[in-house]
């Protein structure tokens, strides 16, 4: 029998998940990572080894239409690769964990009811990440879950960081900004000392780019401020989210358009950023493809902002040692990266055009003044090391 560590991160039409398996004390090994996408449409199950080669690219034929029978269908597969596991636990990444949940937890009852409450401000991910646990439980109960929270990298920031300005008998229910995409940034923040030890302690800027995507200002490795706030609707212009958006804007379709809860809710999470100014799509790469203007406009303004607000949390920093790229777009695409270097020039970010062709870890050239670096983050791993340091090393079988 040996023994392994299971990850999930569950969304509204893919399930991810990781497989480690404890490699001595220190480490854990990846054995397995990969996902069922098209949940509801089309699945699909695909699934690489710890060293990338490709081990299950996969049609499903039977009916999945919810994250109860994804988790029963990846337990199947699980239970024919890994036919000897003891699984030791299970991480979720859990989008938001509001006032209450600002460090990794071990899952209750009482944990999932407080977590439930916070749907409204998740509505594109809470409730999956929660379904996912629940489903777990029910096949495996006896099996420890760790729930990982998006939000607790930021609750560093001080008071004024995270106010709203709305009168405190609302603010003490819970409004106030929180930060997400945490998981992500603790992670850098964890590595930073081993891939660039020379700024890892300094004024440092990081950009989550992708479908989602945020910025967070650090200081000596801590969370000092980000562009995300009370919902994951915040700051820069995402996928299908508008990211900061005039209050009155919101009112205006309530008010004059006469639009429900629900139909403002779907505009704002599914139906605006890349995707509503665009009306082509809401994938970078799709858009980067286009010769259509609206294309090009939907990624002038997703550079703008991204722009506008390192100016911002440059400020707010006092100064700028570093910017570090991460996730799909930011790990990927060469052009974005280029087009807010050059954007950035102003700072004294010089890039070396080479550099960041083939996607080295520092960007930049010698002569500037602020580094520019490219980080590969790993959410899973980060939930991975976290279940250690709550789980007792007790083998339980799939």
């Amino acid at each position: 029998m040996a023994d392994y560590v299971l990850v999930l991160n569950a969304g509204s039409s893919s399930l991810k998940f990781c497989v480690y398996q404890p490699h001595d004390k220190k480490e854990l090994k990846l054995v397995s990572r990969g996902q069922i996408d098209g949940i509801g449409t089309m699945p699909r199950l695909k699934a690489e080894d710890g060293t990338g080669n490709q081990i299950a690219n996969d049609k499903i034929e039977s009916s999945i239409n919810d994250g109860y029978q994804a988790i029963a269908h990846l337990a199947t597969w699980l239970r024919s690769q890994f036919p000897d596991a003891n699984v030791l636990g299970v991480g979720h990444r859990v989008v938001h964990g509001g006032t209450n949940y600002f460090k990794p937890i071990l899952v209750t009852n009482t944990v999932i009811a407080d977590l439930k409450k916070l749907i409204p401000l998740a509505p594109l991910h809470q409730p999956y990440n929660l379904a996912a646990i629940e489903a777990v439980a029910n096949r495996m109960p006896d099996v420890p879950q760790v729930a990982c929270f998006d939000t607790a990298f930021h609750r560093t920031h001080n008071e004024v960081a995270d106010l709203v300005p709305l009168p405190i008998e609302i603010r003490q229910q819970g409004v106030q900004r929180y930060g997400f995409h945490g998981l992500s940034y603790e992670y850098i923040s964890s590595i930073l000392p081993t891939v660039a030890p020379a700024i890892a302690d300094g004024k440092i800027i990081v950009a989550h780019l992708g479908s989602g995507a945020s910025l967070c200002a650090m200081k000596n490795r801590k969370s000092i401020d980000s562009t995300l706030g009370f919902t994951a609707l915040d700051g820069l212009c995402m996928g299908t989210r508008p990211g900061t958006l005039d209050p009155g804007v919101v009112l205006y379709l309530f008010q004059t358009l006469g639009l429900t809860a629900k139909e403002v809710e779907t505009i704002l999470y599914k139906k605006s950023g890349l995707l509503g100014i665009s009306g082509i799509s809401n994938d970078m790469r799709i858009l980067l493809d286009s010769n259509e203007p609206a294309a090009r406009l939907s990624i002038d303004y997703f550079i703008y902002r991204i722009t506008k607000e390192i100016g911002a949390l440059t400020a707010v920093l006092g100064g700028l040692d570093a910017l570090v790229f991460t996730a799909g777009v930011g790990e990927n695409s060469a052009l974005i990266r280029q087009k807010i270097c050059t954007a950035c020039g102003w700072l004294g970010v010089q890039l070396d055009e080479t550099a960041n062709e083939k996607k080295e870890s520092c960007i930049t050239t010698r002569q500037s003044k602020i580094s520019a670096w490219v980080i590969p983050t790993n959410e899973e791993l980060m939930i991975a090391n976290h279940m250690r340091s709550l789980i007792s090393i007790m083998p339980i079988s799939f």
